[in-house]
């Protein structure tokens, strides 16, 4: 399923990516340091939600409480949970 998810604190507003499962893949963000979040896109696609967690939660940018990585890690786990619920 697509989801679209917005940001908080961060130079993109959004992130869309599909969720097939705990899996996720088509990643894309709108807005934010273009060529970064689009490696960080290519680097993650496949991998699970969990993973994305491992690596990504808790990663901060400047004085910022969150990144762009950081909202990625929480956004796909805030969609899973509203999947786990809905199924």
């Amino acid at each position: 399923m697509r989801h679209n998810m917005p940001t908080q604190m961060t130079c993109s507003t959004q992130i869309n990516f599909d969720l097939d499962g705990n899996v996720v893949s088509n990643i894309e963000f709108i807005g934010g340091c273009n060529g970064n979040l689009k490696a960080i896109s290519k680097l993650v696609n496949g991998w699970t939600v969990e993973k994305i967690e491992e690596y990504l939660l808790g990663n901060l940018c400047g004085r910022r409480p969150t990144s762009c990585a950081d909202q990625l890690a929480r956004a796909v786990r805030k969609a899973y949970e509203q999947e786990k619920k809905g199924a």
